[in-house]
């Protein structure tokens, strides 16, 4: 906890987003530049439903990431932010496809792409998406980081099989529920930052170091995610609050007080849970009985427990710092706030 203490003195939110949003832009313009080559006499409607998954905003978390762990180990040129597009492109894919599997009708606060250009279009636009990403991170960090890449995804289908075999089951497990985290969110992560590690030249040392960073700070933003769906401003996060309950997933709260209310009320926990369809009055007597049994406080100290985690990881950068540049310096400083900055966000 001391490491967190002496951190969070110097936690600086508007020195961390002005950095996030001039890496963001940097990466969309290297987006914009691959599209424009590789869609050249490409059909209209892809391009179109690419600049609308693309380039319509988002937290830019995953090329932030790619980029501060490439600058981390010393490299940073114009190629970085190829790949750091290649992972946006990577996450933009898998949310289409999370939109099908959902039938979603929005994303970020405006019209998915399923309901804007059909469900053909959505599924079409995240295959080229995902065939690109591999393209590029190929290209770009050779055989390895395509194999970890490829590796990541195919574990991120296998975690959405699972979270649809655990759908609705008052029985799920915390150890269940994250075996599916580490495949989904947690999964993706840690291979952008390994892979990021790989193209900027790190040892093996620093390879996993940054791996497993990625990997804790993946939990915790799931961790958060799954308390903003049931604490949410819906405003802010584009999303409507309790939709985790109604879809059924099996989320940190919602587990922790099945665990920990008895008789009366989780039989109609239970019976609110298993009901098909089911609504926002049994997710508002949910988050009710959660504040009771502390289920909020509980997931937010597992996701600082994560955080903590993530940043023992880089102890072996920590030991270099009289030698690294300024822009190593930087870059762990960022990655150490932008840990904190993940517990803190609302969106």
């Amino acid at each position: 906890m001391k490491e967190k203490k002496r951190a969070s003195a110097y936690f600086d939110t508007a020195f961390l987003l002005a950095f996030i949003q001039q890496q963001a832009a940097r990466t969309e313009e290297a987006m914009r530049l691959d599209l424009e080559s590789s869609l050249s006499g490409q059909d209209k409607m892809l391009r179109e439903a690419l600049h609308y998954a693309l380039l319509q905003g988002g937290k830019r978390l995953r090329p932030v990431l790619a980029i501060l762990s490439s600058r981390l180990c010393g490299r940073d040129d114009d190629k970085l932010y190829l790949l750091a597009a290649a992972f946006e492109y990577l996450h933009a894919g898998s949310l289409i496809h999370d939109d099908v599997i959902d039938h979603a009708e929005n994303r970020r606060g405006k019209a998915s792409l399923i309901k804007k250009y059909g469900m053909t279009a959505a599924i079409l636009t995240g295959d080229w998406l995902h065939a690109r990403s591999m393209h590029l991170i190929g290209s770009l960090a050779g055989q390895e980081g395509l194999d970890t890449v490829c590796h990541a995804t195919r574990a991120m289908v296998d975690g959405e099989f699972l979270q649809l075999r655990y759908a609705a089951d008052p029985a799920v497990t915390e150890e269940q529920y994250f075996s599916v985290v580490l495949r989904k969110t947690a999964g993706l992560i840690r291979s952008t930052c390994a892979i990021a590690a790989l193209f900027g030249h790190a040892d093996c040392e620093q390879q996993h170091a940054l791996a497993q960073y990625g990997e804790k700070i993946g939990i915790a933003f799931q961790i958060v995610d799954d308390l903003l769906d049931y604490l949410g401003d819906e405003q802010a996060t584009g999303k409507m609050v309790g939709n985790d309950f109604i879809e059924g997933k099996m989320t940190l709260p919602l587990i922790h007080v099945l665990a920990h209310t008895a008789g009366d009320q989780r039989a109609v926990l239970v019976q609110a849970l298993e009901r098909t369809p089911r609504d926002k009055d049994g997710c508002g007597m949910a988050r009710q009985l959660m504040h009771a049994a502390e289920s909020f406080t509980f997931s937010q100290q597992r996701a600082c427990l994560e955080v903590e985690q993530g940043l023992a990881a880089l102890s072996c950068f920590k030991k270099k710092t009289q030698s690294a540049t300024r822009m190593q310096q930087e870059s762990l400083m960022i990655l150490e706030q932008l840990a904190y900055y993940i517990l803190r966000r609302d969106r």
